[in-house]
């Protein structure tokens, strides 16, 4: 047995804990300090006083949700918080603590804040002329061409944390993973923006389809059985049945077919725009 067909699972596990996935947001007073304006949905910077000691999140109240013709309205958070509990059970690691929150507009989800590293978030996902993709260690996603009309492509790099932030895609069936959605930090990869997640019809978007059709490695495959195992009992007061019944469904498929699915054709699987 190879270290790839583990999944550099040791490499993982002696890594140190990462603020963003051991941060305990509790009931406590939130302050607001900015607003990210470039959102679709009403989004707040904020602070977390807990101990004396502040906590940078991310807010999204509920009442501040754009409508959506095909998602329920004010589920988003919900499904932000879903997708959280779906990658703490399974093991996957890679959102942010995420949790319901009675804020200053209305209860709605609380993230915790990720320190980006700019450089290595580069290295995860990046727009490049078309003639310049590398041959080595990346996957081209997109291809199109810029304000001059120079040929140029979306890329994605061949790791092993974000083929599992891919494996997490599909199994929560992720309708919007942006290039900008990736953030890399301390050695780690993060996904964020999860509220158009969880759908019972099949919506799956994203930029990461290197490996599309590539068989299942042994972490991922421990990380998909968990979940399936355990989220569920956890899911009834942020997802309905169906779409609780519809991840089981998606976990199944995943673990039988020990692959990942390929684009089907029938509905886009690139989100636009791709960043």
């Amino acid at each position: 047995m190879t270290v790839d067909d583990l999944g550099r699972l040791s490499e993982d596990d002696a890594r140190p804990p990462h603020p963003a996935l051991t941060a305990e947001l509790g009931q406590a007073e939130l302050q607001i300090t900015g607003r990210l304006l470039q959102a679709s949905n009403a989004t707040f910077l904020a602070e977390l006083e807990t101990d004396g000691n502040p906590i940078e999140c991310v807010y999204k109240p509920l009442e501040g949700e754009r409508p959506l013709w095909d998602f329920p309205h004010r589920t988003l958070g919900l499904r932000e918080v879903a997708a959280y509990e779906v990658s703490r059970i399974g093991g996957f690691d890679c959102v942010p603590v995420t949790v319901l929150f009675d804020g200053p507009f209305g209860p709605g989800s609380l993230q915790v804040w990720v320190e980006v590293d700019e450089a290595a978030t580069n290295k995860l996902v990046d727009l490049v002329p078309s003639s310049a993709v590398p041959q080595q260690g990346w996957f081209a996603s997109v291809e199109g061409f810029d304000a001059n009309d120079h040929p140029v492509s979306v890329i994605h790099a061949d790791i092993a944390d974000l083929r599992l932030l891919a494996v997490f895609d599909v199994l929560i069936n992720n309708a919007d993973r942006k290039g900008g959605h990736i953030l890399g930090s301390a050695g780690r990869v993060f996904g964020v923006d999860h509220g158009v997640s969880f759908h019972t019809d099949h919506k799956l978007r994203t930029l990461l389809w290197g490996w599309a059709g590539c068989e299942l490695n042994l972490r991922e495959l421990a990380a998909v059985r968990k979940a399936r195992d355990e989220a569920p009992d956890q899911l009834g007061t942020l997802l309905s049945d169906r779409e609780i019944a519809a991840l089981v469904r998606r976990a199944d498929l995943l673990l039988t077919r020990r692959r990942l699915p390929r684009p089907r054709g029938e509905w886009p699987s690139i989100p636009w725009p791709p960043f």
